[in-house]
């Protein structure tokens, strides 16, 4: 994508572990990202279990359950129900270098 390009978020495709980590480090430093975050293992394991086909979002809670699995997309994909969810569970957003506000 152009605006990565323009920012300087590029990165070559992992090879190792260790590789995707320092990526999710830095993505996390970087844009002072501030809720924890999984990097999936190199057998892409998260991936397949959770992986939504063509779109899903999850929100998976601390004690490692699955607090919220959105549908399938596009047509039953709703974003705002996670949001929804993460703002009950969290309170209203914090703006991180944006407009907190802004819809994807």
């Amino acid at each position: 994508m152009k605006s990565n390009v323009d920012e300087s978020i590029c990165y070559p495709q992992p090879q190792t572990l260790a590789q995707r980590v320092a990526i999710a480090n830095d993505f996390i430093q970087r844009f002072h990202f501030p809720l924890p975050i999984s990097v999936d293992d190199m057998h892409e394991t998260a991936d397949l279990a959770y992986g939504g086909w063509p779109e899903r979002i999850y929100i998976i809670d601390e004690s490692g359950e699955i607090a919220y699995r959105g549908g399938l997309g596009p047509f039953n994909y709703h974003p705002e129900e996670a949001r929804a969810w993460l703002e009950r569970k969290f309170g209203p957003p914090h703006a991180v270098g944006g407009d907190a506000n802004a819809k994807n």
